[in-house]
């Protein structure tokens, strides 16, 4: 392993650790599990090889949270059948659409209804509802399967008039959505501060000339003591934080209301749903796209 162009001037917060990961033999399914442990360790983005898949994984980490012993670490530990090598790049604070312009973001449409592009985008499919997001490097432009199965339940509920909480907004394309589909009040959560203010101008973007409002809030699960419970709770986390925080979760919901989790994979259900079991909610219903789940829990 090797660490190239190093700045020996300590990292700034909008400064990232690009880490590529090479998986031999390739695995599709040891990127995915590779990108979970990941993101405990606080890597936010993720970029799998489209062209050979499971050969290679990219990574981004803010650089104050890189550490290049535990990153070892994990890819010792290899994944399956598959033995990881990588290599780290510092990457100096920049202009992150372009980045993502250049290199990843393409326009999708999801459900058939959703159409998620950037601002610096054409070829937009015509959909029901069309959501502008400039992700610099928040995660959540609807191309991981998580935030897939996460609209696809928002498609599927009358949402209008109810109260909705997202927690771990990330680019705030959750919360944008159900506001389109007439959830209010809406509110996003989201604990690191640069994607929190991606998550406002992306609100901006899609809603200020509809007459619709997202309420975005920087901080973590400590944060919802401040707000009034909900008819609806997004979390597309992770497996290690939503069940550490589930019992917030649940406080933040009015009697009767809805859950929505996603950021695990299948075999994490049991986990899951024994986390939600402890804090009052019944398990109603789940999804799963590419080993990736999602899950729902109604409040008693």
């Amino acid at each position: 392993m090797k660490k190239e162009n190093c700045d020996t001037a300590a990292p700034g917060m909008n400064d990232y650790y690009k880490v590529v990961f090479t998986f031999t033999p390739p695995s599709e399914i040891a990127c995915d599990l590779l990108a979970d442990e990941l993101a405990d360790t606080g890597f936010e983005s993720f970029v799998a090889d489209e062209t050979e898949p499971g050969k290679t994984l990219t990574a981004y980490v803010p650089a104050p949270l890189y550490s290049e012993e535990s990153t070892s670490t994990l890819a010792a530990e290899g994944q399956l059948d598959s033995t990881i090598t990588f290599t780290s790049e510092f990457v100096k604070g920049q202009d992150w659409n372009a980045e993502w312009e250049k290199n990843y973001f393409k326009p999708i449409l999801i459900g058939g209804r959703v159409a998620v592009h950037s601002s610096f985008h054409t070829d937009i499919p015509d959909a029901e509802y069309d959501i502008t997001v400039d992700p610099r490097m928040a995660f959540g432009t609807g191309h991981h399967a998580t935030t897939t199965l996460m609209m696809q339940w928002l498609l599927s509920l009358d949402l209008e008039g109810k109260s909705l909480i997202d927690m771990g907004t990330g680019t705030g394309i959750l919360a944008i959505l159900a506001a389109m589909r007439g959830a209010a009040p809406v509110t996003g959560i989201e604990i690191d501060h640069f994607a929190a203010e991606n998550a406002v101008d992306n609100v901006a973007l899609n809603l200020s000339d509809k007459g619709m409002d997202v309420k975005i809030i920087e901080g973590d699960a400590s944060a919802l003591a401040d707000i009034a419970p909900a008819d609806f709770f997004l979390a597309n986390i992770n497996r290690n934080i939503i069940t550490a925080d589930i019992h917030s979760y649940a406080a933040a919901l009015k009697p009767g209301g809805m859950l929505a989790v996603s950021g695990f994979y299948v075999v994490d259900r049991p986990i899951v749903e024994a986390a939600a079991a402890g804090a009052g909610l019944v398990c109603t219903g789940a999804e799963e796209i590419d080993n990736w789940s999602s899950m729902f829990f109604k409040k008693g």
